[in-house]
């Protein structure tokens, strides 16, 4: 085996986690392929939110088994939550995969590899690790895709369990990394030229519950943890997501309010505006309540982004259900939102909710969120024009004209100027489309 290839699917935490996997792959040795053809590992870090990420995924591993019906010394391996979620169905439907593995199982991936690669495999050896255990790939060493800006994991899992969400199956319940070991591993990420940290967890905002559960008095919560780690000398921002708004406090807003080295942007998952939906999606809180966190974050916090995620036709939602989530999206007036139809995940509780929206439906009632959505983020937009916003520049864009960053609200820019990637610069708008700005250094 001399060279890999990894192909990573999902969410902000499955891009982390993709860095352990380089770093976990080259420490055996191997070198990064650009393309499959050219690997003698094949390895795919999967997400299994919805249905189209296993559609995406099928085709991919498709490629995969074409390869290996070429050369059967080929490896291939699968990470993440779709085998998590499926384990040994996970085998039955590719049987060409050599092995897999969870999210909370990714310090095994050397054995595994180790014992793929035998010549002759041993009847019953187990081809995937998907116990549920204390590591975190947090603690793993990480080979970086970005030399300014890195990922920090700082809380794994969830215990919402909202009715459509597979992630507390697959990454199991909430564990909270030392504070200490946080602040550690930032100091030594800023060590190495990183200007931005992101701190993710599927819900942050729960940081320390689990530890303060578990009976440690005085254990940090989320907005102590962004104290620490805005005293680091050096470190120019800290992001993070996502949030759950029930757990946004007034302590959290007052952190993002006084905080320097904070980014004001908020990703704040809304899901729905009616009521009845919200509580049969177990979200914890009503329309009124959202709303409430949004308008003290934009009281306190001048030029806060808030973004969302919307879901359009869970099972049962009426037309008036989803004219409501289209009020709730007008009052809160966000700034950029990811908005998906209804996607069943087997082993969920909306699964087997009545009355199941048609196919037809909630594509149509999807277009009219965008449609909205897309309207308030070019007003959002244009409305810097102008004015002036502070860019970390990441590197060209994508005509290669100029050069791209984003500002502290989490939008991409277009930056003329003599400005280099790494350097943190004011810029003038000069002009906006609904996801970008264009500006002068």
């Amino acid at each position: 085996m001399r060279t890999y290839y990894l192909r990573s699917f999902g969410c902000q935490m499955n891009e982390h986690d993709a860095e352990r996997i380089r770093a976990l792959l080259e420490a055996q040795g191997l070198e990064r392929a650009d393309e499959p053809d050219g690997a003698d590992v094949l390895v795919y870090n999967t997400c299994t939110v919805r249905k189209s990420a296993d559609e995406r995924l099928a085709g991919h591993l498709g490629t995969a088994a074409r390869l290996k019906r070429e050369d059967a010394s080929r490896i291939v391996l699968v990470t993440g939550c779709l085998p998590q979620a499926e384990q040994d169905d996970f085998f039955r439907r590719f049987p060409f995969v050599d092995g897999a593995l969870g999210p909370q199982n990714l310090h095994h991936l050397p054995e595994l590899l180790a014992a793929a690669a035998e010549p002759a495999q041993p009847a019953g050896r187990p081809l995937g690790f998907f116990a549920d255990g204390p590591a975190m790939s947090g603690d793993l060493a990480a080979r970086r895709e970005r030399p300014y800006q890195a990922w920090v994991q700082i809380v794994s899992g969830c215990t919402n369990f909202c009715s459509y969400c597979i992630v507390p199956h697959v990454r199991g319940p909430e564990r909270s990394r030392n504070l200490q070991t946080v602040v550690a591993e930032v100091r030594g990420l800023v060590a190495d030229g990183v200007r931005e940290v992101t701190l993710l967890g599927q819900n942050v905002n729960a940081y320390g519950l689990d530890l303060r559960r578990g009976g440690r008095e005085g254990a940090p919560d989320f907005p102590a943890l962004l104290r620490a780690l805005d005293a680091v000398p050096g470190l120019a921002r800290v992001r993070f997501m996502t949030s759950h708004p029930k757990d946004l406090s007034h302590d959290l807003v007052r952190a993002i309010a006084e905080l320097p080295s904070v980014c004001e942007h908020v990703h704040l998952p809304a899901q729905a505006g009616s009521d009845r939906v919200l509580a049969a999606m177990n979200r914890g809180y009503t329309a009124a309540a959202y709303l409430e966190r949004v308008h003290a974050l934009r009281a306190a916090v001048p030029d806060v982004s808030v973004t969302t995620d919307l879901i359009a036709g869970f099972p049962g939602e009426s037309d008036d259900d989803f004219a409501q989530t289209l009020e709730l999206v007008r009052a809160a007036e966000f700034d950029a939102a990811f908005t998906f139809v209804f996607s069943p995940r087997r082993g969920t509780a909306a699964t087997e909710l009545p009355r199941q929206v048609a196919a037809e439906v909630k594509r149509e009632r999807v277009e009219r969120l965008i449609a909205l959505t897309q309207e308030l983020a070019l007003g959002s937009r244009r409305r810097w024009i102008g004015r002036r916003a502070e860019v970390l520049v990441e590197g060209p864009s994508r005509d290669g004209r100029c050069l791209r960053g984003r500002t502290r609200q989490n939008v991409t820019a277009n930056v003329t100027g003599a400005t280099e990637p790494g350097a943190i610069v004011e810029i003038e708008v000069t002009g906006a489309t609904s996801t970008t700005l264009r500006g002068r250094a």
